[in-house]
């Protein structure tokens, strides 16, 4: 072995040498071809395949799966010689799940403070654990992607790449590491008496002022965000702020779009309130989170510029019914938001406003995402647009259509099957038969 090269395979790793200095450490020529011909290809079959690209239900259910990419859906899809068949029987075939709102470090706890207590006293690596294991059942009910919408101490940005690498398993991670919003507001920490607990400050997401909040935005993005979240007006399960007023500026909210806009970052609006909700549109948000108390005019407004409505209707519920587990304060607002949401989804849908399907999911237990696309139903959405918008209205809005959202040719092989008709049967949806994510297969329970 050289000298050079004995230098630089005891400082640098394999993978980094090879990047730098191809050949140095290259293989042999037969090494680098023994195992060209990869894993056999997989084919999915099934009774019925939802195509997201129409809305419509087919009868030739068959996905071909090479690697990580799909190459071939229905009839005319070719099995390559040696292809590992996995017939599904009486199922539906659909697109992996997105969920757009999600909390993936975080989780209810029926005990409220102790919830607050375990949080607090927590290392970033034990809560990374924890994080893990909420990730893993994300995929397992069938979500193949989420957008994570704020963490603390970007364990959301590490279990992103962990994921990515294949570390650990779980969905596909767009995330926004810290919120943003002003001192004092929901996307500001627990009122902890600063004497004991530092206030958050710019790296945190707190920040007032225009200035100030381009700076936050710059923050978020430096460590590896994927997309901005804001919180234009006040929240449910904060103690300290009334939910349904504005906790942004017009000049603060214009910094945070136009700064993350320019970067290509899309920014999500945490809203209950109509007036903040307003106020974050006219700033050009790509998205509104919750939307409990919106009026039909602002809905309207919404639908004329292509802004996204996130209803997190299994979130909203939950609090609702979970209420009396709540401090008074929170309770409160918790029964408002709950009381107001039914009016404006079904407003939302008369309008025609655009829908993504977002649930909240650590507000409630990770793993039940799945019911968000019944309780859309529940209240008026077809069964087939709730479908929609849990899979290529979904990618839509996350900006990677390209790539997830619809079964087609060279897309990623992110699958979900389900059993039965799922337009006839929509809660099929939350018990996914088989999970497939980048061509491997999460999930396979037999009939």
């Amino acid at each position: 072995m050289s000298p050079l090269r004995s230098i630089f395979r005891t400082v640098l790793p394999g993978a980094v040498l090879g990047g730098l200095f191809p050949g140095l450490i290259a293989p042999p020529a037969s090494a680098q071809t023994a195992d060209s011909a990869g894993p056999p290809a997989i084919v999915l079959r099934a009774a019925r395949l939802f195509d997201a690209t129409t809305g419509r239900m087919r009868t030739d259910g068959v996905i071909v799966v090479q690697g990580e990419r799909i190459v071939g859906v229905g009839r005319d899809a070719v099995a390559p010689a040696g292809s590992q068949v996995i017939d599904l029987g009486d199922a539906t075939l659909l697109p992996g799940f997105i969920d757009v709102h999600t909390h993936l470090t975080s989780e209810y706890d029926p005990q409220y403070y102790r919830g607050v207590y375990d949080n607090l006293m927590r290392t970033q690596a034990e809560q990374a654990l924890y994080a893990a294991r909420w990730a893993r059942r994300t995929l397992e009910a069938g979500f193949t992607t989420v957008r994570n919408l704020g963490g603390t101490y970007h364990v959301d940005i590490g279990l992103r790449n962990a994921i990515n690498k294949y570390v650990t398993e779980g969905p596909r991670i767009l995330t926004a590491a810290y919120s943003l919003g002003s001192t004092g507001g929901h996307c500001d920490q627990t009122p902890w008496p600063p004497e004991r607990v530092e206030p958050a400050g710019l790296l945190q997401g707190v920040c007032n002022g225009p200035e100030a909040c381009r700076q936050a935005v710059r923050e978020q993005m430096k460590y590896g965000a994927d997309v901005i979240k804001i919180c234009a007006s006040g929240g449910v399960l904060s103690e300290a702020d009334p939910v349904d007023v504005p906790q942004l500026t017009p000049e603060e909210l214009r910094a945070i779009v136009s700064e993350a806009h320019t970067w290509k970052r899309k920014v999500a609006a945490h809203s209950h309130g109509d007036v903040a909700a307003r106020l974050a549109i006219e700033a050009g948000v790509d998205s509104i989170e919750h939307g409990s108390f919106l009026t039909e005019d602002t809905l309207r407004l919404m639908k004329s510029r292509g802004v996204y409505l996130v209803p997190t209707r299994c979130a909203v519920e939950w609090v609702g019914k979970q209420a009396d587990t709540y401090p008074p304060q929170i309770a409160e607002k918790a029964r408002a938001a709950h009381a107001a949401h039914e009016a404006m989804f079904k407003a939302a849908l008369r309008i025609g406003v655009p829908i993504a399907l977002g649930t909240d999911a650590g507000v409630f237990p990770h793993g039940q995402n799945g019911r968000e696309f019944g309780l859309m139903v529940d209240l008026g959405m077809s069964p087939h647009a709730a479908l929609l918008a849990g899979t290529r209205d979904a990618a839509r809005l996350l900006g990677i259509e390209a790539e997830a959202g619809t079964l087609e040719s060279g897309k990623l092989a992110d699958v979900v099957a389900v059993r039965g008709d799922v337009l006839a049967n929509i809660r099929s949806t939350e018990q996914p038969v088989l999970v497939m994510w980048h061509g491997r297969i999460a999930v396979h329970r037999p009939n």
